[in-house]
Protein backbone atom coordinates (compact mmCIF):
# COMPACT_ATOMS: atom_id res chain seq x y z
CA UNK A 1 0.00 0.00 0.00
CA UNK A 2 1.04 3.33 -0.26
CA UNK A 3 3.14 5.04 2.07
CA UNK A 4 1.65 8.82 1.90
CA UNK A 5 -1.68 6.86 1.91
CA UNK A 6 -1.21 4.64 4.53
CA UNK A 7 -0.13 7.18 7.24
CA UNK A 8 -3.03 9.56 6.23
CA UNK A 9 -4.97 7.13 7.27
CA UNK A 10 -3.57 6.22 10.68
CA UNK A 11 -3.31 9.48 11.26
CA UNK A 12 -6.90 9.84 10.42
CA UNK A 13 -8.21 6.99 12.99
CA UNK A 14 -6.20 8.66 15.89
CA UNK A 15 -7.67 12.07 15.33
CA UNK A 16 -11.05 11.00 15.14
CA UNK A 17 -10.62 7.42 17.66
CA UNK A 18 -9.20 8.45 20.58
CA UNK A 19 -8.09 12.19 22.19
CA UNK A 20 -6.90 11.42 25.02
CA UNK A 21 -4.43 8.82 23.59
CA UNK A 22 -3.29 11.09 20.61
CA UNK A 23 -2.39 13.78 23.19
CA UNK A 24 0.30 11.31 24.80
CA UNK A 25 0.75 9.90 21.00
CA UNK A 26 2.39 13.29 20.05
CA UNK A 27 5.46 12.64 22.59
CA UNK A 28 7.00 9.90 20.70
CA UNK A 29 9.82 10.09 18.30
CA UNK A 30 8.64 10.23 15.34
CA UNK A 31 9.54 6.24 14.26
CA UNK A 32 8.15 5.21 17.55
CA UNK A 33 4.80 7.48 17.22
CA UNK A 34 4.25 6.21 13.12
CA UNK A 35 4.41 2.44 14.76
CA UNK A 36 1.84 2.79 17.52
CA UNK A 37 -0.20 4.72 15.10
CA UNK A 38 -0.51 1.95 13.06
CA UNK A 39 -0.72 -0.40 15.60
CA UNK A 40 -3.70 1.70 16.97
CA UNK A 41 -5.14 2.01 13.58
CA UNK A 42 -5.05 -2.04 13.68
CA UNK A 43 -7.10 -2.16 16.63
CA UNK A 44 -9.51 0.49 15.79
CA UNK A 45 -10.64 -1.41 12.59
CA UNK A 46 -11.52 -4.45 14.44
CA UNK A 47 -13.15 -2.77 17.55
CA UNK A 48 -15.24 -0.98 14.46
CA UNK A 49 -15.45 -4.22 12.52
CA UNK A 50 -17.16 -5.98 15.81
CA UNK A 51 -19.51 -3.11 16.69
CA UNK A 52 -20.57 -2.56 12.59
CA UNK A 53 -18.95 1.26 13.33
CA UNK A 54 -16.53 3.77 11.40
CA UNK A 55 -13.85 5.26 13.68
CA UNK A 56 -16.69 4.61 16.66
CA UNK A 57 -20.18 5.92 14.99
CA UNK A 58 -22.17 3.99 13.77
CA UNK A 59 -21.88 2.51 10.02
CA UNK A 60 -24.66 4.41 7.78
CA UNK A 61 -24.93 0.91 6.01
CA UNK A 62 -24.82 -1.75 8.02
CA UNK A 63 -23.05 -4.92 7.37
CA UNK A 64 -24.00 -7.50 5.42
CA UNK A 65 -21.94 -10.19 7.13
CA UNK A 66 -22.78 -11.46 10.54
CA UNK A 67 -20.78 -10.63 13.48
CA UNK A 68 -19.57 -14.47 13.60
CA UNK A 69 -18.45 -13.86 10.48
CA UNK A 70 -17.14 -10.53 10.53
CA UNK A 71 -14.87 -12.05 13.49
CA UNK A 72 -13.42 -14.90 11.51
CA UNK A 73 -12.76 -12.51 8.65
CA UNK A 74 -10.56 -10.60 11.30
CA UNK A 75 -9.08 -13.47 11.90
CA UNK A 76 -8.20 -14.68 8.63
CA UNK A 77 -6.60 -11.11 7.61
CA UNK A 78 -4.85 -11.04 10.70
CA UNK A 79 -3.58 -14.52 9.97
CA UNK A 80 -2.41 -13.43 6.37
CA UNK A 81 -0.32 -10.18 7.58
CA UNK A 82 1.79 -11.96 9.67
CA UNK A 83 2.07 -14.39 6.87
CA UNK A 84 3.37 -11.50 4.98
CA UNK A 85 1.43 -11.68 1.75
CA UNK A 86 0.21 -8.61 0.35
CA UNK A 87 -2.14 -6.38 2.18
CA UNK A 88 -5.39 -4.22 0.83
CA UNK A 89 -7.03 -3.12 4.07
CA UNK A 90 -5.05 -0.04 5.51
CA UNK A 91 -5.38 -1.45 8.54
CA UNK A 92 -4.13 -4.52 8.38
CA UNK A 93 -1.11 -3.03 6.05
CA UNK A 94 -0.56 -1.30 8.83
CA UNK A 95 -0.23 -3.75 11.02
CA UNK A 96 1.59 -5.65 8.93
CA UNK A 97 4.21 -2.67 9.00
CA UNK A 98 4.34 -2.98 12.82
CA UNK A 99 5.15 -6.86 12.75
CA UNK A 100 8.36 -5.84 10.27
CA UNK A 101 9.32 -3.35 11.56
CA UNK A 102 9.33 -5.17 15.35
CA UNK A 103 8.78 -8.43 15.26
CA UNK A 104 5.44 -8.16 16.95
CA UNK A 105 4.62 -11.51 18.66
CA UNK A 106 1.29 -13.42 16.90
CA UNK A 107 0.25 -14.37 20.03
CA UNK A 108 -0.02 -10.62 21.21
CA UNK A 109 -2.59 -10.15 18.34
CA UNK A 110 -4.08 -13.51 18.39
CA UNK A 111 -5.28 -12.75 22.31
CA UNK A 112 -6.87 -9.10 21.25
CA UNK A 113 -8.62 -10.82 18.52
CA UNK A 114 -9.92 -13.14 21.62
CA UNK A 115 -11.19 -10.12 23.18
CA UNK A 116 -13.70 -9.24 20.65
CA UNK A 117 -14.93 -12.83 20.68
CA UNK A 118 -15.51 -12.44 24.28
CA UNK A 119 -18.00 -9.51 23.26
CA UNK A 120 -19.19 -11.92 19.98
CA UNK A 121 -20.15 -14.51 22.26
CA UNK A 122 -21.53 -12.74 25.17
CA UNK A 123 -19.68 -13.34 27.77
CA UNK A 124 -20.45 -13.45 31.36
CA UNK A 125 -18.10 -12.22 34.14
CA UNK A 126 -19.11 -13.74 37.48
CA UNK A 127 -16.18 -12.15 39.42
CA UNK A 128 -13.52 -9.63 39.51
CA UNK A 129 -10.97 -12.24 37.87
CA UNK A 130 -12.93 -12.67 34.58
CA UNK A 131 -13.49 -8.95 34.22
CA UNK A 132 -9.65 -8.58 34.35
CA UNK A 133 -9.20 -11.94 31.94
CA UNK A 134 -11.45 -9.51 29.42
CA UNK A 135 -9.33 -6.47 30.16
CA UNK A 136 -6.31 -8.23 29.38
CA UNK A 137 -7.52 -9.46 26.02
CA UNK A 138 -8.78 -6.04 24.98
CA UNK A 139 -6.03 -3.25 26.69
CA UNK A 140 -3.62 -5.16 28.44
CA UNK A 141 -2.19 -6.98 25.46
CA UNK A 142 -2.35 -3.95 23.39
CA UNK A 143 0.15 -2.49 26.23
CA UNK A 144 2.27 -5.16 25.60
CA UNK A 145 2.39 -4.79 22.03
CA UNK A 146 3.09 -1.36 22.32
CA UNK A 147 5.88 -1.85 24.95
CA UNK A 148 7.24 -3.92 22.51
CA UNK A 149 7.38 -1.30 19.96
CA UNK A 150 9.29 0.63 22.44
CA UNK A 151 11.61 -1.90 22.25
CA UNK A 152 10.96 -4.00 25.62
CA UNK A 153 11.79 -7.25 25.84
CA UNK A 154 11.99 -8.56 29.43
CA UNK A 155 9.54 -10.40 30.73
CA UNK A 156 9.78 -8.05 33.95
CA UNK A 157 8.56 -4.76 31.57
CA UNK A 158 5.96 -6.28 29.60
CA UNK A 159 4.68 -7.53 33.07
CA UNK A 160 4.49 -3.63 33.62
CA UNK A 161 2.86 -2.71 29.99
CA UNK A 162 0.11 -5.25 30.77
CA UNK A 163 -0.66 -3.97 33.79
CA UNK A 164 -1.23 -0.64 32.60
CA UNK A 165 -3.29 -1.88 29.68
CA UNK A 166 -5.42 -3.57 32.62
CA UNK A 167 -5.93 -0.25 34.83
CA UNK A 168 -6.99 2.19 31.58
CA UNK A 169 -9.67 -0.31 30.79
CA UNK A 170 -11.18 -0.82 34.49
CA UNK A 171 -11.08 2.93 34.12
CA UNK A 172 -12.88 2.49 30.89
CA UNK A 173 -15.16 0.18 32.36
CA UNK A 174 -16.08 1.98 35.25
CA UNK A 175 -17.08 5.75 32.93
CA UNK A 176 -18.95 3.28 30.22
CA UNK A 177 -21.17 1.51 32.57
CA UNK A 178 -24.23 2.91 31.13
CA UNK A 179 -23.06 3.25 27.25
CA UNK A 180 -22.33 -0.42 27.39
CA UNK A 181 -25.24 -1.23 29.50
CA UNK A 182 -27.24 0.59 26.63
CA UNK A 183 -25.65 -1.66 23.59
CA UNK A 184 -26.28 -5.08 26.28
CA UNK A 185 -22.97 -5.59 27.24
CA UNK A 186 -22.07 -5.73 30.96
CA UNK A 187 -18.25 -6.16 31.95
CA UNK A 188 -18.68 -5.36 35.71
CA UNK A 189 -18.47 -8.33 38.16
CA UNK A 190 -21.77 -10.09 38.51
CA UNK A 191 -21.02 -10.65 42.55
CA UNK A 192 -20.43 -7.25 43.06
CA UNK A 193 -23.63 -6.35 41.07
CA UNK A 194 -25.85 -8.87 43.45
CA UNK A 195 -24.15 -7.38 46.62
CA UNK A 196 -25.76 -4.38 45.51
CA UNK A 197 -29.08 -5.39 44.62
CA UNK A 198 -28.65 -4.70 41.09
CA UNK A 199 -28.49 -6.97 37.61
CA UNK A 200 -27.53 -6.93 33.97
CA UNK A 201 -30.88 -5.95 33.34
CA UNK A 202 -32.09 -3.14 35.81
CA UNK A 203 -27.98 -1.67 36.61
CA UNK A 204 -28.85 1.74 34.39
CA UNK A 205 -31.82 2.50 35.35
CA UNK A 206 -31.74 5.89 37.12
CA UNK A 207 -33.41 4.81 40.72
CA UNK A 208 -30.52 2.30 40.77
CA UNK A 209 -27.28 4.95 40.11
CA UNK A 210 -26.31 5.51 43.88
CA UNK A 211 -25.97 2.01 44.14
CA UNK A 212 -24.02 1.50 40.50
CA UNK A 213 -21.92 4.23 41.53
CA UNK A 214 -20.24 2.17 43.94
CA UNK A 215 -19.76 -0.37 41.83
CA UNK A 216 -18.20 2.12 39.86
CA UNK A 217 -15.89 3.52 42.77
CA UNK A 218 -14.68 -0.10 43.55
CA UNK A 219 -13.73 -0.96 39.99
CA UNK A 220 -11.41 2.39 40.40
CA UNK A 221 -10.21 1.81 43.18
CA UNK A 222 -9.12 -1.90 41.56
CA UNK A 223 -7.49 0.13 39.05
CA UNK A 224 -4.79 1.76 41.23
CA UNK A 225 -2.71 -1.16 42.48
CA UNK A 226 -2.15 -1.52 37.95
CA UNK A 227 -1.43 2.14 37.91
CA UNK A 228 1.30 1.96 40.40
CA UNK A 229 2.52 -1.19 39.31
CA UNK A 230 3.26 0.51 35.54
CA UNK A 231 4.92 3.12 37.08
CA UNK A 232 7.67 1.02 37.78
CA UNK A 233 8.20 0.25 34.22
CA UNK A 234 8.87 3.74 33.04
CA UNK A 235 12.31 3.44 33.41
CA UNK A 236 12.94 0.38 30.82
CA UNK A 237 11.81 2.97 28.53
CA UNK A 238 13.16 5.43 26.08
CA UNK A 239 12.45 8.89 27.62
CA UNK A 240 10.55 10.06 25.11
CA UNK A 241 8.56 6.88 25.20
CA UNK A 242 8.43 6.71 29.09
CA UNK A 243 6.94 10.45 29.19
CA UNK A 244 4.05 9.58 26.27
CA UNK A 245 2.95 6.59 28.37
CA UNK A 246 3.34 8.28 31.68
CA UNK A 247 1.09 11.49 29.93
CA UNK A 248 -1.47 8.56 28.83
CA UNK A 249 -1.06 6.82 32.45
CA UNK A 250 -1.88 9.81 34.34
CA UNK A 251 -4.96 11.31 31.66
CA UNK A 252 -6.80 7.62 32.78
CA UNK A 253 -6.15 7.74 35.95
CA UNK A 254 -7.79 10.89 36.29
CA UNK A 255 -10.58 9.68 34.63
CA UNK A 256 -10.94 7.32 36.81
CA UNK A 257 -10.75 9.61 39.99
CA UNK A 258 -13.42 11.61 38.64
CA UNK A 259 -15.55 8.54 37.72
CA UNK A 260 -15.63 8.00 41.49
CA UNK A 261 -15.94 11.43 42.50
CA UNK A 262 -18.95 12.28 40.72
CA UNK A 263 -20.78 9.53 42.20
CA UNK A 264 -24.21 9.14 40.99
CA UNK A 265 -23.80 11.96 38.32
CA UNK A 266 -21.14 10.33 36.65
CA UNK A 267 -22.90 9.00 33.97
CA UNK A 268 -25.05 12.64 33.46
CA UNK A 269 -22.14 13.10 30.61
CA UNK A 270 -18.71 11.40 29.42
CA UNK A 271 -16.34 12.32 32.08
CA UNK A 272 -12.93 12.93 30.24
CA UNK A 273 -9.83 15.80 30.30
CA UNK A 274 -9.98 19.40 29.31
CA UNK A 275 -7.39 20.63 26.97
CA UNK A 276 -5.86 22.57 29.82
CA UNK A 277 -5.56 19.49 31.97
CA UNK A 278 -4.27 17.44 29.74
CA UNK A 279 -1.04 20.20 29.16
CA UNK A 280 -0.99 20.14 33.18
CA UNK A 281 -1.05 16.36 33.16
CA UNK A 282 1.81 16.20 30.25
CA UNK A 283 4.22 18.38 32.68
CA UNK A 284 3.41 16.63 35.85
CA UNK A 285 4.25 12.80 33.55
CA UNK A 286 7.82 14.37 32.72
CA UNK A 287 8.46 14.14 36.52
CA UNK A 288 6.65 10.74 37.00
CA UNK A 289 9.61 9.84 34.33
CA UNK A 290 12.73 11.51 35.81
CA UNK A 291 11.79 10.41 39.40
CA UNK A 292 11.63 6.69 38.13
CA UNK A 293 15.12 7.00 36.68
CA UNK A 294 16.38 7.84 40.26
CA UNK A 295 13.54 5.92 42.84
CA UNK A 296 14.74 2.49 43.25
CA UNK A 297 12.10 -0.57 42.21
CA UNK A 298 9.77 -3.18 43.95
CA UNK A 299 8.94 -6.28 42.46
CA UNK A 300 5.72 -6.60 41.30
CA UNK A 301 3.31 -7.53 43.87
CA UNK A 302 2.36 -10.89 43.62
CA UNK A 303 -1.54 -10.52 44.39
CA UNK A 304 -2.03 -8.14 40.98
CA UNK A 305 -3.50 -10.74 38.15
CA UNK A 306 -1.00 -12.82 35.86
CA UNK A 307 -0.74 -12.27 32.19
CA UNK A 308 -1.38 -15.44 30.69
CA UNK A 309 2.32 -17.74 29.49
CA UNK A 310 3.95 -15.73 32.13
CA UNK A 311 5.72 -16.72 34.55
Amino acid sequence: MDKIALDNHVKQTMQVGSKSFAAASALFDADTRRSVLMLYAWCRYCDDTIDDQVLGFQAAIPAAASIEQRLDGLREQTASAFADEPQTIPAFAALQYVINQHGLEQQFALDHLAGYAMDVEEARYPTLTQTLTYCYHVAGVVGLMMAQIMGAKSAAVLDRACDLGLAFQLTNIARDIVEDAEVGRCYLPEAWLAEEGLTRDNLAALEHRQALSRVAARLVDQAEPYYQSSYQGLVALPLRSAWAVATARRVYRKIGQRVKRAGAGAWQERISTSRGEKVYLLLAAMGDVLLSRLKSHSPRPRSLWQRPSSS
